[in-house]
């Protein structure tokens, strides 16, 4: 299979090639978030994670103190199923599953959509792990991993994609999350992170099996 990163390098490539002026405009905002180090208040490795109840796709509530009471968690977090790169990263892992499932973790993917619309019903039937919803994005923030969208991309979104994050995100129409993913141990501690505030890029499923083996 192709390593995530060959596959969202290509999709930036295209683009590129598609829309140099808004890749160009996408490069300098990357670049002012990273110095400004936005991102550096993510939980780091040592650290306890927070304790968080969501809903699922089905509006039923998950709390995190019950799944680590199964083993290991994986907690990602990615900005809604209208992100290409954020598909690309989610068919990535439902790939690993079950290698994520063989080492007694489970995966968690949260995103700030409303229950039933953080994927489509029919990608939610092939997807085998646990979607919940972050619509204030309150959990985001406890992670350290709340991002104010620039009104750059806002505009993009609308006048482009077509896209009412209002509707979507059930009135957080500006807080998105910075695309990260903590390999928690049954303990709840950080064993291994990636956060990176370029939502072009994103960690590859096989650093999060090696980080699961770790902890074994």
């Amino acid at each position: 299979m192709t390593k995530l990163k060959a596959q969202t390098d290509a999709k930036i490539e295209a683009g590129r090639k598609a829309k140099p002026e808004f890749m160009k405009g996408v490069d300098d905002i990357i670049s002012k978030a990273k110095a400004f180090q936005q991102g550096s208040d993510a939980i780091k490795i040592g650290q306890k994670a927070p304790n968080f109840e969501l809903p699922n796709q089905e509006g039923k509530p998950v709390l995190l103190k019950d799944l680590l009471q199964q083993g290991p968690v994986v907690v990602t977090f990615y900005r809604g199923d209208w992100c290409p790169y954020c598909n690309l990263q989610l068919r990535a892992l439902q790939a690993k599953l079950s290698e994520i499932h063989a080492l007694g973790a489970t995966l968690v993917a949260i995103s700030p959509q409303v229950p039933d619309g953080s994927l489509t019903k029919s990608e939610i039937s092939e997807m085998e792990f646990i979607v919940l919803s972050d619509q204030d994005a309150k959990v985001a923030q406890q992670y350290g991993v709340a991002w104010e969208v620039p009104e750059f991309l806002m505009e993009h979104m609308r006048a482009d994609r077509n896209l009412d994050l209002d509707q979507i995100n059930n009135g957080n129409g500006s807080i998105l999350p910075i695309p990260a993913t903590f390999v928690l141990n049954s303990e709840g501690v950080v064993t291994w992170n990636y956060v990176n505030v370029d939502y072009r890029t994103r960690s590859e499923p096989d650093e999060i099996i090696e980080a699961l083996k770790n902890i074994s």
